[in-house]
Order: structure tokens, then sequence, then C-alpha cells
């Protein structure tokens, strides 16, 4: 464990016996949980007991961390040792996608999955690499700060800032959704009130204590999350195969998932056709596209500004350095252990098929995530058997039986639903849960800091009241925090999108908007204010154009961009077939043949075939283009610039912002 910071006080220095007796009290608490259970006590309580205790842990965290210092509240006072902070990073970083959507991915897409695994893991070493040390050598409270200072002036700062929120914002609802999947699972309420539930949570442990809250409940939450991740597969690795190591037993989890494929096929309960094999590549993403998901998720990831505020709150600039090995160390556990996880769910549901289950006798699981509509079976919610057998009963030749074509399985459940997919205890279900909504709300805690933080320190502070009191600011950035989270609420409750996909288009705004005007800020001295206004709206610009235009107007989208698009002349002409019988119909047929053309517009009003989750590809070359040129055209930085940005890579000496830290910061 590493050493920590001196001077830290008490609490710095005890850190390691306050998480040990911490990590005590928890398997404590679920063993007594597992033995309620079996003395019978309802499966619902034992949800409750999960998902509101754990929260009310996190909440006393946050309560006692309040503070009313503003270098507290945005930096945690720079003295979190590296290791606690590679954990608060990795809890900060394991949001709702990975830990809910990410063994969900791979489920469905199987080896096309992988992309998401590399490509964020392989985003801290351009952390590491090319940004963390040097931002933390600069000594900012937030990332507009750097470009405020590097680039001179608030035109930069409010050009951060916006990408900042653009990001941020779609990043945050995503885990808020999460979120709401969760708690209307284990506690029985309305997506909607649970959405509203979870912020709740959310704002008790960030609100009175900024950052210095966030961190020490991180560190709490990552605990509580990869115990909760590892502990299914832990016992389906044992129970299957007699070793509790679910990583060397993978292997032999694919040799049996590629025996069950082929047996369901010969027994005609799959067709060849609408298989996709688990280890073969490119089913799902073209080399293309899996590679661009690639790029542009370990760009983003380099540029997300709640990961960087992250490397803000070490003591020094080689903490900073060793913070990301950190936390590449913890994330590596729970991404090493997602692919076995998905071989592991998918094992079992692919037996349960191949057994022959009939369509009167599915286990209880499939009605408990159809209720709420993430289970489908023969295109209807598999909420009641009488619905199931309803809706087969209208296709030929369905012959009564539970078929790999027939089940559709929402990604976002997989995670959440394999304890029970494999018949264990329902207190694990319910340690999985608590997991989830940790992850979940340990990045929505750092994400609506940084969106608050921005929006109070560098637009109200910086730009518009410079001579406000600590007190006024802190004030400022609790009402505004809170304002965010509601409507961030608001936006998730309805809906918009699959985790997953809402991620990625956060990391692709954030790689295009601020990836390259950071970079060169830190990399090239000549990069002036005019390179880096053009680099950032630009390429931001085009991100989003691209992004929004292909996902919400992709008819019209494509009818501006047709010669950009490589879909075949056959899906030219079903998308001319399509928008013929659109503008012939009325009524409620109009709506069901525009939801047909909109999905076909959406599969070929791409760019040479670039998916949108992948939209930085055209935004991030554009940015860097723009900078590099429009500096070229331009006048130099000043001499104090170039000083600053040597100042910046050069490791020893202090921070180059530490007088205004310092005044900032009492």
């Amino acid at each position: 464990m590493a050493k920590p910071a001196s001077g830290g006080g008490d609490f710095i220095s005890n850190l390691g016996k306050i998480y040990t007796y911490y990590t005590g009290g928890f398997f404590g608490f679920v063993i007594i949980l597992g033995i309620l259970e079996q003395f019978g006590v309802p499966n619902r309580w034992i949800g409750y007991g999960f998902v509101f205790l754990t929260i009310a842990v996190y909440a006393v965290i946050g309560i006692l961390s309040r503070t009313s210092e503003v270098g507290e509240y945005y930096v945690a006072g720079r003295k979190v040792p590296s290791f606690y902070n590679g954990m608060a990073t990795g809890a900060d970083w394991m949001s709702g996608a990975s830990f809910v959507g990410m063994a969900g991915t791979l489920f469905l897409l199987g080896y096309d999955g992988l992309a998401f695994v590399l490509g964020w893991t392989g985003g801290y070493v351009l952390v590491a690499i090319l940004i963390a040390p040097f931002l933390r050598k600069f000594g900012a409270y937030t990332v507009p700060d750097f470009f405020s200072e590097r680039y001179g002036g608030g035109t930069a700062r409010m050009f951060a800032v916006i990408v900042l929120i653009s990001c941020s914002f779609t990043y945050v609802v995503a885990q808020i959704f999460a979120t709401g999947l969760i708690a209307s699972r284990f506690l029985d309420m309305d997506f909607t009130v649970a959405v509203y539930a979870g912020l709740i949570g959310i704002l008790l442990c960030s609100m009175l204590g900024g950052m210095k809250a966030v961190t020490w409940t991180q560190v709490a939450q990552y605990i509580v999350l990869i115990v909760a991740y590892l502990t299914p597969i832990i016992i389906l690795s044992a129970k299957k195969f007699g070793i509790p190591v679910p990583q060397l037993t993978y292997g032999q989890a694919i040799q049996e998932i590629i025996s069950l494929e082929a047996s369901m096929v010969q027994k005609g309960l799959a067709t060849a056709a609408g298989l996709k094999p688990h280890i073969k590549p490119f089913t799902t993403y073209d080399p293309l596209n899996y590679f661009a998901l690639i790029f542009c998720l370990m760009v983003g990831t380099a540029s997300l500004p709640h990961i960087l505020m992250r490397y803000f709150t070490t003591p020094s600039v080689r903490d900073a350095r060793s913070s990301v090995a950190w936390s590449l160390f913890f994330i590596f556990l729970l991404y090493f252990s997602a692919p076995a996880y998905a071989a592991f769910s998918k094992l079992e549901v692919y037996t349960l098929i191949n057994n022959g289950t009939a369509l009167a006798d599915l286990p209880q699981w499939i009605y408990t995530y159809g209720k709420i509509g993430l289970v489908k079976i023969c295109g209807a919610d598999a909420s009641v058997v009488d619905a199931v057998i309803a809706a087969c009963g209208k296709i030929a030749n369905q012959g009564g039986l539970l078929r790999l074509q027939d089940l559709s399985i929402n990604t976002d459940v997989i995670v959440l639903s394999t304890p029970e997919i494999a018949g264990m205890p329902y207190v694990i279900a319910g340690l999985v849960a608590a997991g989830g909504l940790a992850a979940a709300l340990s990045t929505a805690d750092g994400l609506l800091l940084a969106i608050a933080n921005a929006l109070s320190h560098d637009i109200y502070y910086k730009m518009i009241n410079p001579n406000a009191p600590t007190a006024t600011r802190l004030i400022v950035s609790r009402i505004l925090l809170f304002f965010v989270a509601v409507l961030a609420a608001y936006v998730a409750s309805t809906r918009p999108a699959d985790i997953l996909s809402m991620v990625a288009w956060a990391f692709s705004i954030a790689a295009a908007g601020i990836f390259p005007a950071l970079v060169l800020g830190v990399w090239w001295k000549r990069a002036n204010t005019a390179g880096c206004l053009a680099g950032m709206a630009l390429g931001y610009g085009m991100c989003v154009y691209y992004l929004v235009g292909t996902r919400y107007f992709a008819v019209s989208f494509h009818e501006m961009w047709g010669w950009l698009s490589t879909a075949t002349p056959a899906a030219q002409a079903k998308f001319v077939d399509l928008k013929a019988a659109w503008t012939a119909a009325s009524g409620p047929a109009k709506d069901a043949a525009w939801v047909a053309l909109d999905a076909h517009a959406q599969t070929i009003a791409s760019w040479f075939g670039v998916r949108n989750i992948s939209a930085a590809l055209f935004g991030l070359p554009v940015g860097f283009v723009a900078i590099w040129v429009v500096s070229l055209l331009t006048p130099a930085p000043s001499e104090a610039v170039g000083r600053m940005v040597d100042a910046t890579r050069r490791p020893a000496g202090a921070m180059i912002m530490q007088d205004k830290d310092a005044s900032g910061a009492h």
C-alpha cells in the first residue's frame, strides 16, 4: 500500500486502518444478509438492505467530509496519496457502463465487444505519458483553468467549458440511467421514480464536501463494486470447473459455448445465419469500425475532464504518475474479468436454451426483467407466461420451445441478472446490485462535480464575479450541482439510448473537442489562442454534427450527404422505397413507416460506413489540423507562454499556478 503523504493529518495517516475496518464491516454485512435469507427474510428486504445501507454509508462519508475551504472542495486539498487516488479514479472510471454494460456488450457481441475493453484501458497509457503529470505540475483546479492560462483569456476557458459540459452531461445521463435501472429492479419502483431516488444518493455524496467528499466516498465505492463484480463469477468458476479463478477457466467456458452453439443449430433452437459465434471477429463491427472505436475510446479517455481532475488531487507530480499506474491496476481487476463474466453468463443462457425449455416452463428471472422491458421473447415483453405464449404463437413453426432467435436480452441487464440466471442465493444478486449502484454513483459524483465546478469556478468566479468570497463560491457550486443533477435525471428518465452508446458519444465529444488543444498546449509551444479556438470549434462542431445528424436526423442527413455513404445499391433502393411508403401512409401506419425508414437510414447515413459512436474519427483530425494551420498563420505566443510550457514539462520546481492556488484556497 502506498505511503501516506506527510503532513496529511490523522485521517490521511490512518487511511489503511479505516478502509480495512470498512471492508471487514462490508463482508460482515453481506454474511448477515445471507443468514437472514436462509431464515426466510423476503428477497425484497434483502434488496432494500443492500441499496439503502450502502447509500447511507456513502452519504455519511460525504457529510463527514464536508468542507468550507476552496482547495479541499475543488482538489481535496491536494493531499490524496497515489494508491487511494488510483482506487478513487478506478471507481470514478468504473461507471454504470463498465459495471452494468460491459459484460452485456461482450455477451451480445463476443469478440467485437473487446473494442471497448481495449479502448478504455489503452487510454490510460495516453493519460500517463501525455497529460496527467503535466496538468498536475500546472496546478490548476479545473481543465478550463489550464486552457485559460495556456491560451490566454476567457474565450478559451469558455470553449473548454462548453465541451466539458457537453461530454460530461451526456456521460452523467448514462450513469443516472443505470441507477434508475438498478433501483427499479431491486426496489420494485417505477423507472422514473427510481431515477430520482438514485439522484438523492448522488447528491448526498457530493454536495457538501466536493472533491474531498467524492474522493473518500469513491474509495469506499470501489471496494463494494469490485467485490460485487468478482463474487458471482468466482462462484460459477468454482462450481463448473473446480477452480475459483474465472480468468483461468474462461477458455473452458468458451469451449463449452462453441459446443452449445453447434448443438442449438443442430436441434433447430438457433439458426446458423442468426447466430453470432462468440469468438469470431468482425460479426458486428467491420475492421474499420472496430479499430475506429478503439481509437476514439482511447483518446476520449485521455480527454474526459472528470478523470483528469483526479490527478489535480495528488501531493506531487510524481504521485500523479504513480496514481495513473494504480488506476490501471484497479481498472484491470474488473476489465480482465469482464470477458469471463460475459462467457459464464452466456454459458448459462445457452444451456437453458439447449436443454429444450418449454415456453410454459421458463425460469422466473425472465419474467422479473421482462416486466421492466429488459427481456423480450418473440418480440414481446416477457411480463407473464400468457403474453409469451401468445406472442410466440403468432410465429410459424415456433414449436413451443425457447429458441435463441426468440430471446432478446438487453445488454444492460446481463450483469444484474447473472446470479439469478445461475440460481445463486438472492443475497448475491443484491450484492451485484449494490456494486452496480456504487459504480454508477461514483462516476455520477465525479461528473456532476466536474460540471458544477466548471460553471461555478470557471464561469461564475473567473468570468462573472472575480471578487466573490469563498462562502459564496461554494454555495453557487452546490446550487448549480443540484440543478444540473435534476436536469440530468429528467433526461435519463426519458431513456434516450442504451447506456454504452451514450458513454461512447461522450468519449467522442471529449476526444474531438478537448484532446488536440490539450496535448498541443503541453507539447507544442507554437500553439496559440487563435489556433486553440479554431481547433476546438471545428473539431467539436464536426463531431457533434456527425453524431446528432446520423442519430436523430438520419433521413435528412443521408439525403444531404448520400455521396459519402458506402451503402450498397440495394440498401439505397430500399431507402427510396421506405421513404415512398412513409410519404403515402397516414395515421398510425405513417408513424410505423417512419420508424422503419429512420432505422434503415441510421444504418446507411454514415460517412464511409463509420458509426456515430466513433464520431471523433472526423472531429479529431479536423481539430489538430485547424490548430496547426491557424497557429502558423497567426502571431506566435509570447515568450512568457513558452517559458510556462517548458516549466510544465519539467518535473521539478513549483506548480505553475501555485500562487493563485494558495490564494484561492483560504
